[in-house]
């Protein structure tokens, strides 16, 4: 594809789940063929290796932040009459943001495509070896600012325990929660002592739970799709003290099944 078949317009452009060899060649093809190229670095990232590979993927590049994403005057500007790529990790239509964008180009009568990705997300439950339909509804793990600590993570990983759901669980990449800095991927272990915070306030308030959080089973995914890649299972409280690896989630089971039970087992750590 050239630049000369490429029609004027907003082009969001899943990158996959974290390692380019992931894109798929329509995602290649049509970022190569836009004449601006805007990675989006707050809802979800690259790591840095894989950053110093986009150049060969799709040419010159230049990041765009929340304030710019969720103010896209500029962007839609260009977009009237160039082809411009918006570059997201992941699958472009997963994040709010990204479908009011659509809904901007509408409004303005600004041609808008998307080219879906692979999801790390999607990866995980897949890698997991536990079954896709028995998930409940998946959470985010925010860091805490001063007094915030949001009880709803812990409650929906409850709730969806009681359901006989297991729990997806995604790890904040924002300390500031202002998505203006470069992101910076929450660890396990500081994931699990918000879960514990957030339990002893939920105490405090007279909550009563299924079981405690340092009795909880887990599966802890760093890296997924690169080569740093590792899947390990245990108790969360021990799994989360793991070191090593750039950005990561877990995955909390309710009861799993015998086929389940067993994947888990083989990736029990010893």
């Amino acid at each position: 594809m050239t630049e000369k078949e490429l029609s004027p317009g907003l082009w969001l452009i899943g990158l996959g789940p974290g390692n380019l060899d992931y894109m798929s060649k329509e995602a290649i093809d049509v970022g190569r063929a836009c004449s601006h190229r805007f990675l989006e670095g707050y809802t979800a990232i690259l790591p840095p290796k894989q950053e110093e590979r986009l150049n060969d993927f799709i040419g010159n590049w230049d990041r765009i932040m929340r304030p710019e994403v969720e103010n896209p005057e500029n962007l839609l500007k260009l977009a009237k009459d160039v082809p411009v790529a918006l570059l997201i990790v992941g699958d472009p239509m997963q994040a709010t943001t990204h479908i009011d964008l659509e809904a901007r180009c509408v409004e303005l009568d600004i041609n808008f495509r998307f080219i879906p990705g692979i999801t790390a997300t999607a990866l995980a439950i897949s890698l997991s070896g536990l079954q896709s339909y028995r998930f409940g509804r998946q959470v985010t793990i925010p860091y805490s600012y001063r007094n915030y600590l949001p009880l709803s993570p812990l409650e929906m990983i409850f709730k969806n325990y009681e359901n006989n759901l297991h729990t997806l669980v995604l790890l904040d990449l924002d300390p500031t929660g202002m998505g203006i800095d470069k992101p910076i991927p929450m660890s396990p272990n500081e994931a699990f002592k918000l879960l514990k915070k957030m339990e002893e306030r939920m105490i405090e308030e007279g909550s009563n739970f299924p079981l405690s959080v340092k009795d909880l089973e887990g599966i802890l995914l760093t890296d997924i799709s690169l080569n740093s890649e590792k899947v390990i299972a245990g108790n969360l409280s021990k799994i989360t003290e793991k070191s090593g690896g750039w950005i990561h989630c877990l995955i909390v089971p309710s009861r799993m099944n015998q086929n389940e039970i067993d994947a888990f087992e083989r990736r029990r750590i010893v």
